[in-house]
């Protein structure tokens, strides 16, 4: 799902899972291009892709 997709171009997206506990899986997904991250949680059968938020309700954008 995560990494370089199948034409072996380096991926737009890096991941980086911050927790797996109890079933359920949370990874941060950080567009290499605009910086924007995202959280991805899984469990069971949902799952959701949200950004992040600061304090001030803006997007999270990694510099």
């Amino acid at each position: 799902m995560f990494g370089k997709s199948s034409e072996s171009k380096e991926s737009r997206f890096e991941t980086e899972q911050v927790k797996s506990d109890g079933g359920i899986l949370c990874h941060v997904i950080t567009d290499k291009e605009t910086g924007v991250q995202y959280l991805y949680a899984w469990g069971g059968t949902a799952g959701g892709v949200t950004p992040l938020l600061d304090e001030n309700g803006q997007v999270i954008i990694k510099k």
